[in-house]
């Protein structure tokens, strides 16, 4: 089992393989659980409402009570397997239907759910959603796993940023997206604003683990359905001005203990231990860094003190008097 923090995520497509049964679904898609189990993965991501989407039936008739047949289904193999399973399916609760999506935890239980909260419209006039499914509530939940908090947003919830600046409040430090489609330039955003890792399961080709710099570390393709990597939930992106010098340092000390990943055109770099015995806290004060955020948050801190006609109050940054655009 991983240390605290870390994790190896397992991410899946379906490839547009898409059956008109919910069994031929599950059992399609279970084969591709059973490949990613290989890699005796933490946490597996299937994509949106794999079993019934090309089911010919109402939605009434296809949605499921809770637990039911797909969740029992990889509530066995989270449980054989002892790793969590984000699991999307359509729900009936309440005599209403919800697009979902189930947190299976390492026991086969039901740790959470996730309602989607923004489905697409299936009428010209914007009266029904995905054939009668019921927008989730705006109260974004996140789920506390053994290595970390994780969020869920679903397909055309890629589209509205609110709830994922709601997850980043909430201190989300991965973010599980189950979609129709393979998503693009959004999904860097959200992972990039928000500096969390982000998370792809699709029912088409590209399921990608994308990191807070933005890059995919992990993706499927039309040969290759099964994307996993191994990450850690405590990682820092931190600003290049006055740490130019530190990326060299971490490496000098700590080799491939700590792995630093830089992306010099948007002036940043995100530190990421690989041994379990090393955390951002102990780099940061050995080092003297902070994060991209604080050397935000002290700008603005000087910014309304500017406005307001004063002299803003020195700060005592962890950088000191490093110089700001070079290594030293």
């Amino acid at each position: 089992m991983s240390s605290p923090t870390r994790a190896r995520v397992a991410t899946v497509c379906q490839n547009k393989r898409i059956f008109n049964t919910a069994e031929a679904n599950r059992e399609h898609v279970a084969s591709l659980f059973d490949l990613a189990a290989a890699v005796k993965p933490d946490l597996v991501c299937l994509p949106e409402t794999f079993a019934s989407t090309s089911v010919p039936a109402p939605i009434a008739e296809k949605a499921e009570s809770l637990p039911g047949p797909t969740t029992d289904l990889f509530a066995a193999r989270a449980k054989k397997n002892r790793c969590y399973v984000v699991c999307p399916v359509l729900t009936r609760r309440d005599g209403r239907c919800f697009n979902s999506a189930v947190i299976l935890d390492r026991t086969g239980n039901i740790a959470g759910v996730y309602d989607k909260i923004q489905p697409v419209t299936t009428t010209a006039d914007y009266t029904k959603f995905e054939g009668g499914v019921t927008p989730g509530t705006t109260d974004v939940p996140v789920f506390d796993l053994d290595f970390g908090r994780v969020g869920v947003q679903i397909c055309f919830d890629a589209g509205f940023p609110e709830a994922w600046d709601t997850l980043a409040q909430k201190g989300a430090r991965l973010v599980v997206w189950p979609s129709a489609y393979n998503g693009g330039s959004s999904l860097v955003a959200h992972a990039i604003r928000h500096r969390y890792y982000v998370v792809t399961a699709v029912r088409t080709s590209t399921a990608r683990v994308i990191d807070p710099l933005g890059r995919a570390l992990a993706e499927t393709n039309a040969v290759t359905n099964v994307a996993w990597r191994d990450v850690n939930l405590d990682n820092v992106v931190c600003h290049y001005d006055f740490n130019y010098s530190v990326p060299d340092r971490i490496l000098a000390k700590y080799g491939s203990r700590v792995d630093v990943r830089t992306d010099i055109d948007d002036a940043s770099f995100l530190v990421e231990p690989t041994d379990p015995a090393v955390t951002t806290a102990q780099l940061r004060a050995e080092f003297g860094f902070e994060s991209a955020e604080e050397y935000f948050r002290r700008h603005r801190a000087a910014f309304e003190a500017a406005r307001r006609g004063h002299e803003p109050e020195p700060q005592q940054a962890a950088h000191g008097a490093r110089p700001m655009y070079a290594k030293g």
